[in-house]
């Protein structure tokens, strides 16, 4: 073997590949979730002329920290949402919210799947899917208690606490049916991606 070619395949090497495929599929799950959110959501209005929207973005931003870890399934999720939010005149000044909840989304998730259930080495499929499902449903009740509560108290600050009120009603109605939905979607596209993105040689192991 030449020296180039050790050089190539020492870990140093390996590690920095990995990191560059991560922050690719980073920028892909950013992408799928400005694109789901932006244009594959349902609006529905609520006082002081705003909204909250019935979508699957939440569900790519978990799908992102199972697949690539909580730093970079995190980030990439958190930024599609976050880039919707700006290029949005509603939801432009809740984009800094948006990105701290949906970030903790991922990090809650990745922690709990690959510290916890380290689902990309467990080999029982049965106990995968357990892991998957806990790591999904926490990151996903998280979201759906602490975005609507967040937002209620910095609604408050913009709109007075009546709007608010109804607001936070409204919202808590809708994210609370966002996870529900996101949490079967995310657990089926985990458990069909798995075998192929391994047979791509794309399947990130902690």
């Amino acid at each position: 073997m030449s020296n180039s070619e050790a050089a190539v395949n020492t870990p140093a090497a390996v590690t920095g590949n990995e990191s560059i495929k991560k922050l690719v599929f980073a920028g892909v799950f950013a992408a799928i979730t400005y694109v789901v959110f932006t244009y594959l959501s349902i609006r529905v209005p609520t006082p002081g002329a705003g909204q909250v929207s019935i979508h699957l973005g939440n569900a790519f931003v978990v799908l992102g920290a199972l697949l690539l870890g909580s730093l970079y399934g995190g980030i990439g999720g958190a930024l599609g949402l976050t880039i919707a939010d700006l290029i949005d005149p509603v939801y432009i000044v809740e984009a800094p919210i948006t990105f701290i909840i949906k970030f903790l989304i991922g990090l809650i998730v990745g922690l709990i799947a690959h510290r916890a259930g380290h689902i990309t080495t467990e080999t029982d499929t049965s106990k995968v899917l357990r892991w998957v499902i806990l790591a999904s449903a926490a990151g996903l009740i998280f979201n759906a208690v602490f975005d609507p509560l967040i937002r209620y108290f910095y609604k408050i600050l913009i709109l007075g606490k009546p709007a608010a009120e109804v607001s936070f009603a409204i919202n808590f109605g809708v994210t609370l049916l966002n996870s529900v939905v996101s949490l079967v979607i995310v657990v089926l596209l985990y458990m069909a991606v798995r075998v192929p993105l391994k047979k791509l040689g794309l399947f990130f192991r902690f």
